[in-house]
């Protein structure tokens, strides 16, 4: 089993002069320890319930991950997840290509639907109906797939068109793309159509939903011919406050149980140095557990 972090707070004491050095300290122990992948979310304003409304900090994603990209050597980088208005799908595409050339291959590409009206409407960014933003969403899954493979013929879609989508450099190797929402209609489709990754979340039901939501997704695969054990099912948790690494491991290995592979963490507040090496201690005590993804 996986075992990454999502940053989701920059709220450190000492505020923007200190993010650069706190967001550093945090992503090198991340690096250290054993944790798989740092995450981080892509919002332009801050998302985090729990932060204290007198903090709004919050940074670019993609600007972010380079940052991340050029402090760290072997953490896996991405966005739980980018939001398919937030760019035209082809920055977003060459934007990962670029992340992962520079990490010398070590990009997820994150995407979802998005869902924030609010956040669109207070930055003037676009936010069509649900419909139309799932044909969008599809859409540029599609132009990721042809653009990564070398396909540079025009691409005609409904929403995008591009007379020639070129990607060069290509990627050191292709991202793996996960698609983030658990829709049973179009979300879980797409995902066993487009992706190599889900993304569910952790409630506290007794696992009834994950194993609901899993195993819709293994019927889409199943609908259309493709292996369900390809999909590396990740479910976004929180450690508690004063959780142990030993506790938090337990955790982990009953989300195995529900058929996930990967666990990525959240905290409340800012993540802290000894945050991180909490959760690298679980990862290196679960790490056999499964096979999970590539």
């Amino acid at each position: 089993m996986r075992v990454s972090i999502g940053v989701t707070n920059y709220s450190w004491p000492g505020g923007a002069a200190s993010i650069r050095t706190n967001l550093s300290r945090v992503a090198r122990v991340a690096d250290e320890v054993g944790v798989d992948t740092v995450w981080v979310a892509d919002h332009l304003l801050q998302a985090d319930p729990f932060v204290d409304p007198g903090h709004t900090e919050h940074l670019e994603a993609v600007t972010t991950l380079g940052f991340l990209a050029a402090r760290t050597e072997r953490v896996r980088l991405g966005a739980l997840v980018a939001g398919v208005t937030f760019r035209p799908p082809a920055v977003l595409i060459k934007s990962i290509s670029t992340l992962d050339v520079l990490s010398g291959g070590r990009a997820w590409f994150g995407i979802g639907a998005g869902h924030h009206e609010g956040e669109a409407r207070d930055m003037g960014l676009p936010f069509g109906p649900a419909t139309e933003r799932f044909e969008r969403l599809e859409e540029t899954l599609r132009l990721a797939h042809q653009m990564w493979s070398g396909d540079e013929s025009p691409f005609e879609g409904r929403h995008y068109q591009l007379a020639h989508p070129v990607d060069s450099p290509h990627p050191i190797k292709r991202p793996r793309i996960l698609v983030g929402g658990t829709g049973e209609r179009k979300t879980l489709r797409l995902v066993a159509r487009y992706a190599d990754a889900c993304n569910v979340f952790d409630i506290p039901d007794g696992g009834r939903t994950v194993r609901h939501k899993l195993s819709v997704l293994a019927d889409h695969c199943a609908a259309i011919g493709r292996p369900y054990e390809e999909i590396e099912t990740t479910i976004s948790t929180r450690i508690e406050p004063g959780e142990s690494a030993d506790e938090f491991a337990r955790r982990c290995v009953e989300l195995a149980n529900l058929g996930l592979d990967h666990v990525v963490v959240i905290t409340r507040g800012p993540w802290t140095e000894d945050a991180v090496r909490t959760v690298g201690d679980a990862a290196r005590a679960v790490a056999p557990i499964g096979a999970g993804g590539t």
